[in-house]
Order: structure tokens, then C-alpha cells, then sequence
């Protein structure tokens, strides 16, 4: 398995998740693009006020959690998570025009 000063170097040197990891759409850990690859057996580690975030069952899921299998919790289907990302987006690229709008008067 991985020593303790590898994973802690890992998680020292992670970057902060984005906005793809907090919606469930890739691996908070390795970054798979679960988009891109939807047999990948997704796992819910931790729960964020804008849904599940998800990591890779076995290693990911390890070192997310600490556990092996994520939480006892199954994800939401992909399609759902991709339709609830793309409605974020939407309604970010609003607030970013209403703001530009804003700022002419």
C-alpha cells in the first residue's frame, strides 16, 4: 500500500477541488473524468452542501474517506449530476452578465 509520508505528501500537495469534484463529476483524488469514463465505479466520500462529492472505489476512496468503499451511500446517477452542473453553469454565466450590465449603467 502507499507509505504514510507518500500519503501525506499527496494530501498536503492536493490542490483545492473544482467545481467538477464538488458536483460528483470526477474523483477528488486522481481527477478521473467520470464524463469520459462512466464505468468507473464512483463512491461517495463526503457530503457538501451542493451534493456528493465522489472518488474512485479502492485507493481514491481510501484516502478520501478511509474506506475503501466510500460512504454507505449510492451516487447519484451521472446524468443527474451532469444536468445539475450544467444548470449551475447556466446560472453562473447569468450572474456574470447580469453583473457586466450592472457595471455600464
Amino acid at each position: 500500500m502507499y507509505s504514510q509520508s507518500s500519503i501525506y505528501s499527496r494530501c498536503n500537495s492536493r490542490s483545492a477541488p473544482t467545481e467538477e469534484m464538488l458536483l460528483g463529476l470526477s474523483c477528488v483524488i486522481c481527477g478521473t473524468d467520470y464524463r469520459s469514463t462512466p464505468t468507473a465505479d464512483a463512491q461517495v466520500v463526503s457530503r457538501t452542501a451542493d451534493g456528493a462529492t465522489l472518488a474512485c472505489r479502492g485507493v481514491c476512496a481510501r484516502l478520501a474517506s478511509g474506506s475503501a468503499t466510500g460512504l454507505d451511500e449510492t451516487p447519484l446517477p451521472l446524468t443527474e449530476r451532469v444536468r445539475r452542473y450544467e444548470a449551475r453553469a447556466r446560472k453562473h454565466a447569468g450572474q456574470v452578465r447580469g453583473d457586466q450590465r450592472g457595471s455600464a449603467a
